[in-house]
């Protein structure tokens, strides 16, 4: 979708009210809504016409035909259009994200029935079945639970944590998770074993025993994650300031002459990613923390002008990340180590989180992959799609009909590796343009990283994340980090979930009443 668009709404106007003269007659409207139906109709069946190559299950065909229309629909500024179909108190068109056609159909029928006209074909059907109409939604909802689970009592949006190391030697954690309605593990291959990962799961059967409640495990691929290696002073410094230079290198390479002006050497754990940079993009390390914009690139290094650090400067440290969010990065969707934790995964998970994937081309590879396995599962393995990079954005919809295609499917927004690569402005709007997508695909979505995060490390939170997570009841799970004060953030996050379920579900208010006024 068009990022950058114009707020979808239109200034009220300057005049004391609006006359009749400034809205379009029935008869004009209800001509405008037919051609609509027929041009959505007709860009929606180019949108699927590649779509169907990919041989979609017939259970996710509906789904995709309406992210086809959404995708259609969207590509029109229809702000006029809202702002007359208010005044004549109909659907403003702007909750339609699980239900395209049907809404369009079903206001067009709504106009010919306030002309007095009989309401024939479609629009009838429509009218006269609300099941019909609600299929899109009850779809998510369906998808949700057999993903998931059941949310705890009032709570609609599960919860998934992300088990600590120490939790395959800590039985006691997994009960108290267990204990406090938890929906959904995590467990990062990044980190850790098969042992531990086994360890790890045999203490969340255990609790379930105990406490009759069932988890849902999921396990993230480590995917092609740039990080730094090692890491050498050029000079007698000990911190970076803006204005220097630093040079990024092969693994291996730490030790290779440079130019004496460069202040720091450090090892890119992926070398592709140095060939494929160039002058002018930006380099972040460290999310962000420090930023420079690279100057040349030969025989292997890369050479980069420091642009921002902290007021006190920035320390280059092993482990930490390294974004080129200008670069497109052509990189293997699945590493080596990504190939040899499938087989786990499959014979362990009920879900795979897909770290990094960029293009429809990237859902096929792990989809072959699986297919490989000697594995064999009752249930399709769900794939969780993690959302970023900037040209995954992009390629959103085809990644969720390519993925949905063969598995059960749902989105997680990233937040923090996609607020570095597309920036953290564009985040806040790209956030609710993944949701919307996401809905008219009618897949769940997983609202993840840094969720109560002062809260779950240093045990107070800031008012501002508590917003952020009440705006993540939006979506049918919350993901929570690990950290020490992991339990009393579900303690928090629980009670203001349930809250928020009656005040509103995905962009539709819930008009319960009012208990302060």
């Amino acid at each position: 979708m068009d990022t950058n668009a114009a707020p979808c709404h239109n200034p009220p106007s300057s005049k004391a009210g609006a006359d009749t003269e400034s809205t379009p007659g029935i008869e004009s409207l209800k001509a405008r809504i037919a051609a609509l139906i027929a041009t959505i109709s007709a860009e929606a069946a180019q949108q699927m016409a590649p779509w169907t190559l990919w041989g979609i299950r017939e259970d996710f065909r509906p789904s995709a035909e309406n992210l086809a229309a959404y995708l259609a629909f969207r590509h029109h500024d229809l702000r006029d259009l809202q702002r007359s179909l208010m005044a004549l108190g109909l659907s403003s068109l702007g909750r339609l994200e699980s239900r395209v056609m049907p809404t369009l159909t079903a206001v067009h029928a709504a106009l010919a029935a306030m002309q007095g006209a009989a309401i024939q074909g479609a629009a009838s059907a429509a009218k006269a079945d609300p099941g019909a109409f609600f299929a899109g939604e009850d779809r998510l909802q369906r998808r949700a639970l057999a993903l998931l689970g059941t949310a705890e009592n009032e709570r609609q949006a599960a919860l998934l944590i992300t088990c600590p190391s120490e939790a395959a030697d800590d039985p006691a954690f997994l009960e108290s998770l267990a204990l406090r309605g938890v929906e959904a593990l995590r467990i990062n291959c990044a980190h850790d074993d098969a042992e531990k990962w086994e360890r790890m799961i045999a203490h969340a059967r255990a609790a379930e025993q105990r406490c009759g409640h069932r988890f849902r495990i999921f396990m993230d691929l480590a995917g092609p994650k740039n990080r730094i290696g090692a890491v050498r002073p050029n000079r007698e410094i000990r911190r970076i300031f803006p204005g220097e230079r630093i040079a990024m290198v092969a693994p291996g390479q730490i030790e290779r002459p440079v130019p004496p002006d460069v202040a720091f050497v450090f090892e890119c754990m992926l070398p592709e990613a140095i060939a494929q940079a160039r002058p002018g993009q930006r380099l972040l390390i460290d999310d962000g923390k420090i930023a420079a914009s690279v100057d040349f690139v030969d025989d292997g290094v890369l050479i980069a002008s420091v642009t921002r650090t902290k007021e006190k400067g920035g320390k280059l440290k092993p482990e930490k990340g390294i974004n080129l969010p200008d670069t497109e990065l052509h990189l293997p969707a699945l590493t080596a180590k990504d190939r040899q934790d499938l087989a786990f995964i499959a014979e362990h998970a009920d879900g795979l989180s897909f770290s990094f994937v960029q293009t429809p081309d990237d859902v096929q590879l792990l989809q072959d992959a699986l297919a490989a396995l000697p594995v064999r599962r009752e249930h399709p393995l769900a794939l969780i799609l993690k959302i970023e990079t900037a040209l995954a954005v992009q390629n959103l919809p085809g990644i969720v009909v390519r993925a949905g295609a063969r598995n059960p499917v749902a989105i997680m927004i990233a937040r923090g590796d996609l607020a570095i690569e597309i920036g953290f402005a564009r985040l806040a709007e790209m956030q609710e343009e993944i949701l919307w997508i996401a809905e008219a695909a009618q897949v769940p979505v997983i609202w993840a990283t840094q969720v109560l995060e002062q809260l779950v490390k240093e045990g107070l939170p800031h008012r501002g994340e508590l917003t952020d997570a009440a705006m993540a009841a939006r979506a049918e799970c919350v993901m929570l980090n690990k950290g020490p004060h992991l339990l009393e953030a579900i303690d928090a996050l629980d009670p203001l979930l349930k809250r928020m379920a009656d005040h509103i579900h995905k962009k539709t208010p819930q008009l319960r009443r009012l208990a302060s006024w």
